[in-house]
């Protein structure tokens, strides 16, 4: 039987020029390769998983054009940050003034970053999605965590959500932006904050997702296995930056709430990460030594880039991309041993 592959996305904001600049060579080595220069990164994955910005790029990856294609290449999703993330993270002097920098009031008024979802995935589906997807969400009004997923929306109308909201609800990140109520097809609303605040690396929630898929009825591939274990799994995740900024005993060991609310949120992003990437290493080394090589954690590093999440500013935008590149070089081994195993396992 082939490799389920599965891609997971970090979150990370504006950072998610990072994995975007990285799956945009995967892309163009795939298309190399096959001599197909019209094939797209979402057709070579199996399964898609993602949190907050990840989880935005995912639903790109896996958006329909209308004529049984994909819409996005990995190119193209990836200059919507580009060319739109001024816009998103953009505040107005009396919003920084009103919010006091995130501390009073959410930073960022949510107006743009709606406007591009429905933009981009207009009145699509959950349901719609070419690949079975899943993307973190924390819903707030009954506290627990909250997985978009296409297999169950595909299922039920009271599960299936408007890709847009789905984007905007992944992304609420406390003191960016304000949380979203949103609504499914049929049932009623729910109130949302980012999937970051538990599952900001969602590859475990992704690993535990497949393992109940039967994938070659829901991806209509006879030589796809159903419900695979990890030995039957290819899985490709991506971080937006290793962020290691030092908080000093000495400048924390009276620090109040006002004082830990942005180490917090860094340090809760960076140790999911961390702590998930640990657990799925524990997983994969049960395995054969070929196995083993089938679990792949590519973290890039912030050289020239702010790690600031909301730093959208031309040059950071342009920085952030530059550091894309060098990770591409960094990785380009593995990138290029990944690229193989998506051909052969297609």
């Amino acid at each position: 039987m082939k490799k389920i592959r599965i891609l997971s996305l970090d979150g990370g904001g504006i950072r998610g020029i990072l994995p975007g600049t990285i799956l945009t060579y995967l892309e163009e080595q795939i298309r190399k390769k096959t001599g197909n220069d019209k094939a797209f990164i979402g057709e070579y994955f199996d399964f898609l998983a993602g949190t907050s910005t990840g989880g935005i790029l995912c639903l790109a990856y896996g958006f329909p054009d209308g004529k049984g294609s994909y819409m996005f290449s990995a190119r193209k999703a990836l200059n919507v940050y580009l060319d739109r993330g001024g816009e998103i993270f953009s505040a107005s002097l009396s919003k920084k003034i009103e919010s006091l920098g995130g501390v009073l009031d959410e930073k960022y008024r949510a107006k743009e970053l709606e406007l591009a979802l429905l933009n981009y995935f207009g009145e699509k589906q959950l349901s719609d999605l070419l690949k079975p997807c899943l993307i973190t969400a924390y819903d707030i009004g009954n506290r627990r965590a909250h997985f978009f997923t296409s297999v169950d929306a595909g299922t039920s109308r009271d599960n299936d959500y408007f890709l847009r909201d789905v984007g905007r609800a992944t992304s609420s990140a406390p003191t960016y932006f304000e949380p979203v109520s949103v609504k499914p097809m049929n049932g009623n609303p729910k109130a949302f904050i980012d999937g970051g605040v538990f599952a900001n690396n969602p590859a475990m929630c992704a690993y535990a997702e497949a393992r109940n898929i039967a994938f070659s009825k829901t991806i209509k591939d006879i030589e796809k296995p159903d419900f695979p274990t990890a030995k039957d799994m290819l899985l490709v995740s991506i971080g937006t930056g290793e962020v290691k900024k030092p908080y000093p005993y000495q400048d924390f060991k009276n620090a109040g709430v006002l004082k830990w609310i942005k180490p917090l949120i860094d340090i809760m992003m960076s140790g999911n990460s961390e702590t998930v990437d640990y657990q799925l290493k524990q997983i994969y080394k049960t395995l054969s030594a070929e196995d083993q090589k089938n679990y792949y954690r590519l973290q890039p590093q912030l050289i020239r880039a702010n790690s600031a999440i909301d730093d959208a500013k031309t040059s950071n935008l342009r920085d952030l991309y530059l550091d894309g590149v060098d990770a591409v070089q960094h990785f380009r081994d593995q990138l290029d041993e990944i690229v193989v195993k998506l051909i052969a396992n297609h």
